[in-house]
């Protein structure tokens, strides 16, 4: 009798071992013959939306909401930390961030006055998908007409769409709120008569980084301030490297040659040209500006320089 069971002992740890084994095979085997997924594979379609969950949440819509605001700044920065590709500040559309916009309108189905998501929707989904862009800075007035800082948000996005029209017409609106600063009456007029031009620009800007909420829109909006006065350094360093070819039939051999000439020229709010240690000439973000002898050219030097825009 004891002999029989310790036969079956052996049997049984002999059919586990050997089920062990076989199915490490099977997985070695089933992992290297995995068949190629599709880069978005990872993002599944949201279930859930916010809409159909209302009434039915038992009061926490707010947190909800809270939980799907919190997956969008997750999902784009894993996106930007898994991706190998430079990122472009206005244009993010290689990342193919389809899931962002899903989570950003549950969010606001479920708390339509959760403001800080249009904020965030009017920076970022420009650079993705205009329409959705549009869509959201729509809703978020239709559900707040008296917040005049989504006028703002929806005014913004048309600039950056360049349909300065519509703009003029989204701040004229916003400007009728009460409360509403004068700076909305200011950008109306504006957009009329400089739509494009780097001054307005510049002023959007400086507004969006006096008023962000959140870190990461505050950088972005720094960011385009710097790109702007880099823009106005370049536009003055070729003019004056196009001065010094046409009377010495040559382009400068290095920074120093047209660092006196540069002393004289003003930049826009009285800022001034700066030089590192090595005398060379820094863009705004300290990193040297290239000079291209053979086009006489300045240019931003990419792989240094934290303004990510051409």
């Amino acid at each position: 009798m004891k002999k029989n069971l310790t036969g079956q002992t052996f049997l049984a740890l002999a059919v586990i071992v050997c089920g062990f084994a076989a199915v490490f095979g099977l997985s070695r085997f089933v992992e290297a013959n995995r068949p190629a997924l599709p880069e978005n594979y990872a993002d599944e379609d949201l279930a859930l939306q916010g809409a159909r969950l209302k009434g039915y949440a038992l009061g926490f819509e707010g947190l909800i909401a809270d939980w799907y605001w919190m997956k969008s700044l997750q999902y784009i920065g894993d996106k930007i930390v898994n991706t190998d590709k430079a990122i472009r500040i206005d244009d993010m559309s290689e990342l193919n961030p389809r899931l962002l916009y899903p989570y950003l309108d549950n969010a606001t189905a479920l708390d339509p006055r959760f403001t800080s998501v249009y904020e965030y929707g009017a920076t970022v989904l420009p650079a993705i998908d205009n329409e959705q862009a549009v869509k959201l800075g729509e809703k978020g007035i239709k559900d707040n007409p008296d917040e005049w800082r989504l006028y703002h948000y929806l005014g913004f996005t048309y600039w950056r769409l360049k349909d300065y029209e519509k703009a003029a017409d989204v701040y004229g609106r916003g400007s009728q709120i009460d409360g509403a600063p004068d700076f909305m009456r200011l950008m109306a007029a504006k957009m009329k008569s400089e739509g494009g031009s780097r001054e307005l620009a510049r002023h959007i800007y400086r507004q969006m980084f006096d008023e962000a909420g959140d870190a990461k829109l505050k950088e972005s909006a720094g960011l385009r301030l710097l790109e702007l006065d880099s823009l106005d350094e370049r536009d003055a360093i070729q003019k004056v490297l196009q001065e010094f070819q046409a009377k010495n039939n040559r382009c400068a051999n290095n920074w120093r040659e047209i660092l006196p000439l540069l002393q004289t020229v003003k930049l826009p709010n009285a800022r001034n040209f700066r030089v590192n240690k090595s005398n060379e000439l820094i863009d705004p973000t300290d990193a040297p500006y290239v000079l291209d002898r053979e086009n006489c050219a300045v240019k931003l030097d990419l792989a240094k320089t934290k303004i990510t825009l051409k």
